[in-house]
């Protein structure tokens, strides 16, 4: 199949109209779920782009040892301290009676090492209700792949967790790479999008490539940040293979803008905060 190269065109098809009488929680809720004693920063970097994206709500789930810091430093979220780092049933049933309304999950950003068989369960459990998922980095584990096969899910890993999520390496050449990732996107049920220089995305049965980029966005937390605005295209009701794609575009742009001011210096932050930049030239109200 031939790729669909992402450009703002599509872009600005794919991002809804807002309805001029909307009211809290109409334009989406997402629930970033992540964060460990060594890693604070990337569930707080995705729910910047979540929260960027143009959503009402962001709830930032982490444990109790991270959240009066997370508190600090932000008055945008709502953050719901988790009794401990690992994602057990109870930790996981009190955090769906705290959000039941959510309209998408955000997981895996600083996360940490888990039970793989806790994780599948978690998953299982906040997809229900129709839910949409965004599974990233240490929530991208083989034995998760039962738990969200044929969902309203995207996966976003770069090449190493792609390999530990698939069991299949990806190829340098971009051709084959493409085939490799279309192949298990179809076989997972799953939308797949892989980071990198050209951004893979797959859904089985289409497939794109996005090229916004900047050689600066290799600093970490800018797939953080990609996270949390696929999150927040999804609650805003875009396809996944859309949001995916729409996703992958504005975190390139917004990089590529935040490099334009600050060269080869910026941080995963710089990059948030150029996503309404970004975003506003598709705003619309219907």
């Amino acid at each position: 199949m031939t790729p669909i190269l992402i450009d703002a065109a599509y872009v600005a098809k794919v991002i809804p109209a807002r309805r001029k009488d909307s009211h809290k929680r109409m334009n989406g809720t997402v629930c970033v779920v992540g964060g460990s004693r060594l890693y604070h920063g990337a569930p707080f970097l995705c729910a910047m782009g979540a929260m960027r994206s143009g959503i009402d709500l962001v709830f930032l789930a982490v444990p109790a040892t991270i959240a009066t810091p997370l508190r600090a430093l932000s008055p945008d979220f709502i953050v719901i301290p988790l009794p401990d780092s690992k994602l057990t049933r109870g930790n996981v049933s009190k955090l769906m009676s705290w959000v039941p309304k959510v309209d998408t999950f955000a997981v895996g950003p600083g996360l940490g090492p888990q039970k793989p068989e806790s994780l599948a369960q978690a998953l299982n459990e906040m997809k229900g209700d129709g839910r949409s998922l965004v599974v990233d980095a240490d929530a991208l584990r083989p034995q998760v792949l039962p738990s969200i096969r044929n969902t309203k899910t995207v996966v976003t890993p770069h090449a190493k967790e792609f390999e530990r999520l698939f069991g299949e390496s990806l190829p340098e050449d971009l051709d084959a790479r493409t085939k490799v990732v279309s192949n298990h996107a179809k076989k997972s049920g799953l939308t797949v999008l892989v980071k990198g220089p050209v951004d893979i995305i797959s859904d089985g049965d289409t497939v794109a490539h996005n090229e916004t980029h900047s050689p600066a966005m290799t600093v970490g937390g800018t797939g953080d940040v990609l996270t949390g605005i696929t999150a927040g295209l999804l609650a805003k009701k875009v396809r996944p293979f859309e949001a995916a794609c729409a996703a992958a575009f504005i975190n390139g742009s917004a990089g590529f803008e935040a490099s334009k001011e600050l060269g080869l210096h910026i941080m995963a932050s710089d990059v948030a905060n150029q996503i309404a930049n970004v975003m506003k030239k598709f705003d619309r109200l219907a």
